[in-house]
C-alpha cells in the first residue's frame, strides 16, 4: 500500500488508453485503470464498439458493464502517452480479429510509447507483430503463440522489456499495476523502446 501511495501524481498530465471489448477480464481492466488514475492520469476505455463493454470474472461470469470513451477508430493514438491491453480471453481474441484495433495498437509500437499487457492481453501484440525479439511473459497458454511470433517468452510475475510491460495473470497484478506507472512515469527520460 505504501509503494501505491508513493505513485499518487507521478501520471499527472498522462493520458492513458485501456483497449477492450466484451469479455475483459474485470479486475484486468479495473485494477491498472484505478492504479493510472491514482497516479493522476487521465484514463479512456477505448473498443471497437460504442456504448459499453461486458466484462468478465474468471472469464465466464457476467460482471459489471464498462461505458466506452471512444471507439477505437475515432480515437488518436498521437493523443496518448500509452496503451494498456487486458485480458481474458474473449476480449483480446475479438480485439487481433479487428483491423482497426490492431492497428491502433501497431501505431503506439511504431512510436515507442509504452504498452503494458496482461494475462491474454498478448494475443493482440502478436497480430500487430510486436513481439518479435521481444522479452515478455504472459498467460501460460499463449507461451507457443508468442513464441512463434518471435518472442522469448518467460514465467515471470511481471517482466520489462523497453517500454513493453507484461504481466501473467491476476495474482499478478500489483507487481503489474507498480511496473507499469513507473514505467509510464519514466518515459521522457527513455527511449522506450
Amino acid at each position: 500500500m505504501a509503494e501505491m501511495a508513493g505513485q499518487q501524481g507521478r501520471l499527472a498530465g498522462r493520458r492513458l488508453a485501456f483497449l477492450a471489448t466484451d469479455g475483459v477480464e474485470e479486475v484486468e481492466y479495473t485494477e491498472p485503470r484505478a492504479a493510472a488514475e491514482r497516479a493522476g492520469a487521465q484514463v479512456e476505455l477505448i473498443s471497437i464498439k460504442a456504448g459499453s463493454v461486458q466484462a468478465v470474472q474468471h472469464d465466464l461470469d457476467k460482471s459489471q458493464m464498462y461505458l466506452v470513451d471512444r471507439v477505437v477508430t475515432q480515437a488518436d493514438p498521437g493523443s496518448y502517452d500509452a496503451l494498456v491491453l487486458p485480458g481474458g480471453v474473449v476480449n483480446p481474441d475479438r480485439l487481433r480479429m479487428n483491423w482497426d484495433a490492431v492497428n491502433f495498437v501497431r501505431t503506439f509500437v511504431e512510436a515507442r510509447k509504452t504498452i503494458a499487457a496482461i494475462c491474454h492481453g498478448p494475443w493482440t501484440l502478436a497480430e500487430a507483430d510486436a513481439v518479435r525479439d521481444r522479452t515478455m511473459t504472459s498467460y501460460p497458454s499463449l507461451r507457443t503463440d508468442l513464441r512463434n511470433a518471435g518472442a522469448r517468452w518467460v514465467d515471470e510475475p511481471v517482466c520489462v522489456d523497453g517500454g513493453l510491460v507484461t504481466s501473467r495473470r491476476p495474482a499478478d497484478l500489483p507487481v503489474f499495476c507498480t511496473t507499469m506507472v513507473e514505467q509510464i512515469a519514466q518515459t521522457e527520460r527513455i527511449a522506450a523502446y
